[in-house]
């Protein structure tokens, strides 16, 4: 190859970067590796023959089901956020407004020394906040119904799925059983998914309450919509509120508040582990575990409750050793479960509109005695326990009244803790038999006879228009002679009675035990002197109470005074008390004399108590009935004794089993009191003999007074006759008008809930 000449030059490459570092402007960007491309999954190639064809119809199926699958969870989707929305708007901002569940009011019973002894309605003890509660019974309510409570968002699936299969398993339908229920869900069934309640809509109370607890699939599906709306609308601890505002407790508990009241005496921000977990306990079954029913089996339960609490972290095991050893009790009150006849007397004697069917929280101070309601009820158990046979059905009543007419103590049957019994001694009218007696002599001393008179107990018949002869016997089937009008009602002979209710009129005799109070329809017949009508053993103990106070009757009473909850000022006071002058001073004052015979030396000699007493022995036809109905200087004390059907008693007289259970009573309510004379007056001299057909021989002066009182009598007669009637007129022409009226007046000024 031919060249130039020229020295060619060697081919090296420049010189890029010299000695020293290179910098950052000459330090050239360093080239990116090319990105390696995935090489495409090969396709599995479809089988052949059938399975190929299997394997394709699959895989079309698999995605119409996905394409239908989240179709229709976004639709559900939508429609679920559109319900929570939709029951979002209906809930109010503030939950204050959630926290009260009654549509009534409640009633608290105070005795006569202010203390609470009674509750009736259902209670509430005012709104309470988690902040503001014991955290104990935060922790053993989020324990024992929810642990996961401030983790779900209203409702846990995982509680659910494991509710139906512990459903499936013990042999029970998915939906029976365990319900798997957030406390969220709880609150919204309280709630009755915002349901109120409408009088109009609703047979009951009950009924919708129970409607509210229904269990169907729709429900179910609309109580987790409307927890979630719950969970929307308000904080973890503002649901938790309002779950323990109207939780039922047992007991007509409304709320832990009032729970925590009525078992222990406390407010619940007081209450320690042992008492948080026995309210806590109280939730699944509140009638069943309620501690005023069963206390052991209630602590037992607060036993597991507090097993939860330990394994969940709220208490440490030596805790849970300590309150488990150490279970709480009831309080004082809670124990006593005091006055249950005598709390549901006082219900059915103050105005509907505030006891039975307030609206209000109400407050009653009443004339109750704890002491005495003790005493009556520990009298009447030891003489069944000791001189009753055992089995026997028979049944008793006792009623201890001042002589005012203020109720003291009231038992109503044998089962004493009890609400809504039956109470024998205001429900039930028996005939009276000798108990009705002082009336008789009553009448004879008002017209001036002293007890020195004298009538004679001898054969006796009547002519009675329409029925024939009446033959009254003495109980000993004897005769006695000339008695004084003392020894015959010491003895309660038959036949004097008669005759002295025969010699000073039927009518008289009628006029005065209605004016003590007797309201029931007296008999028309002869006999009528001794005790063929009926009454209670309340209104004769109150006609008893007429005797003792100088001859006035009384109005039985036991309503001191009503005022609403959180009010200084009362709606009403004393509901009763002393009435009208029956009988002269003088006469009641002789006859408590010869009522005081009749325990010193008469039928009711098992009734001495060692101080002062009057009383009188009762007994009816066949023994059906038995009476002792008697007083010192400071109470009166009325025993009923017999059988609900009318079975007649075997061997029992007044003067026996009801007097000993007078005498009980009596030596109890007297304990530690001084001992006060009787007031009654002892006669100087004797009497003419009282006949049934002539008038006793009186001197003119004598006489001349007793015309005066007769007279006297028949005008207080006319004159009631006629208040009566024109009382009877206004009631038939206004019904019950004035009483809506005050009802409607009372309810705008307090805004009574509708």
């Amino acid at each position: 190859m031919s060249g130039n000449g020229r020295k060619k030059t060697p081919l090296v490459a420049e010189k890029r970067y010299s000695s020293a570092a290179p910098t950052k402007a000459t330090t050239p960007k360093k080239a990116k590796a090319p990105k390696k491309k995935r090489a495409p999954r090969a396709k599995r190639p479809a089988p052949k023959g059938p399975l190929g064809w299997v394997a394709r119809v699959t895989r079309f199926f698999m995605r119409l089901i996905w394409g239908v699958t989240w179709r229709i969870g976004v639709v559900v989707a939508l429609i679920v956020a559109g319900a929570v929305g939709y029951f979002y708007t209906t809930l109010p901002e503030d939950v204050t407004a959630l926290l009260d569940a009654r549509t009534r009011g409640s009633v608290t019973m105070l005795d006569r020394e202010g203390k609470v002894y009674a509750w009736r309605g259902e209670t509430y003890g005012g709104p309470v906040r988690v902040e503001n509660v014991s955290p104990h019974l935060k922790n053993a309510v989020v324990a024992t119904e929810d642990k996961r409570f401030y983790r779900h968002f209203g409702v846990s699936p995982r509680g659910i799925a494991s509710a139906i299969k512990i459903n499936l398993s013990e042999g029970r339908g998915p939906l029976s059983g365990h319900g798997g229920s957030t406390l969220t869900q709880q609150t919204a069934k309280l709630l009755c998914l915002g349901i109120p309640y409408d009088e109009a809509a609703w047979e009951s109370e009950a009924a919708y309450e129970s409607d509210c607890r229904e269990t169907t699939l729709w429900r179910k599906v609309k109580e987790m919509i409307y927890s979630m709306a719950l969970e929307t609308r308000y904080t973890k601890d503002e649901v938790l509120a309002i779950y323990l505002n109207r939780a039922y407790l047992g007991a007509s508990s409304r709320g832990f508040a009032a729970a925590s009241q009525r078992y222990f005496g406390i407010p619940a921000k007081d209450l320690n582990p042992a008492q948080a977990a026995m309210l806590a306990g109280l939730l699944v079954a509140p009638t069943r575990y309620a501690p005023t029913s069963n206390l052991e089996r209630s602590q037992a339960r607060a036993a597991t409750v507090l097993k939860l609490m330990q394994e969940q972290g709220y208490i440490s095991m030596a805790e849970r050793e300590e309150f488990t050893n150490n279970p709480a009790t009831l309080s004082q009150a809670a124990q006593a479960r005091a006055g249950g006849y005598f709390a549901d007397w006082v219900m059915d004697t103050g105005p509907d509109f505030l006891t039975k069917d307030t609206t209000e929280d109400v407050v009653l101070k009443t004339t109750l005695d704890q002491r005495i309601q003790k005493a009556a009820e520990e009298a009447m158990k030891e003489i069944f326990a000791t001189k009753v046979k055992e089995g026997s059905e028979a049944q008793a009543a006792v009623v201890v009244m001042s002589a005012d007419g203020a109720v003291r103590a009231m038992v109503g049957g044998r089962q004493t803790k009890v609400t809504g019994a039956f109470n024998r001694a205001t429900m039930a009218k028996r005939q009276t038999g000798s108990s009705f007696k002082p009336f008789v002599y009553a009448a004879a001393l008002d017209l001036g006879y002293t007890p020195n008179a004298t009538v004679v107990d001898e054969p006796l018949t009547i002519n009675v228009p329409g029925s024939g002869p009446y033959s009254p016997k003495n109980y000993d089937r004897k005769f006695h002679g000339r008695v004084t009008l003392t020894d015959a009602l010491a003895h309660s002979y038959n036949i004097p009675a008669v005759k002295v209710s025969e010699a000073v009129g039927r009518e008289n005799v009628r006029n005065i035990a209605e004016d003590f109070g007797i309201e029931s329809d007296l008999a028309a017949g002869p006999a009528l002197a001794l005790g063929a009508s009926e009454s209670s053993l309340l209104e004769m103990t109150g006609a008893y109470a007429g005797i003792l106070n100088g001859g006035t009757s009384v109005s039985p009473y036991g309503i001191l005074e009503l005022r609403l909850k959180g009010d200084d000022e009362p709606l009403m006071g004393q509901g009763g008390g002393l009435g009208e002058r029956v009988i002269t001073e003088e006469a009641a004052r002789y006859l408590v004399y010869m009522m005081s015979q009749t325990i010193e030396r008469g039928t009711g000699r098992r009734a001495n108590i060692g101080r002062p007493a009057a009383g009188k022995t009762g007994t009816t036809n066949s023994a059906r009935d038995a009476w002792f109905l008697g007083f010192t200087a400071d109470y009166v004390v009325g025993v009923w004794m017999g059988y609900d059907d009318n079975t007649p008693l075997t061997g029992v007289t007044g003067g026996g089993l009801p007097a000993d259970i007078w005498r009980e009573v009596m030596v109890r309510v007297n304990e530690g009191l001084p001992v006060n004379e009787l007031p009654m007056l002892v006669p100087q001299r004797a009497q003419p003999q009282v006949s049934q057909t002539q008038p006793p021989q009186q001197t003119a002066r004598e006489q001349t007074e007793a015309e005066r009182r007769a007279a006297e009598r028949a005008r207080r007669q006319a004159q009631r006759e006629a208040e009566r009637r024109e009382r009877q007129n206004r009631r038939r022409q206004n019904g019950d008008v004035a009483e809506r009226v005050l009802e409607n007046v009372l309810c705008g000024l307090l805004g009574c809930r509708n």
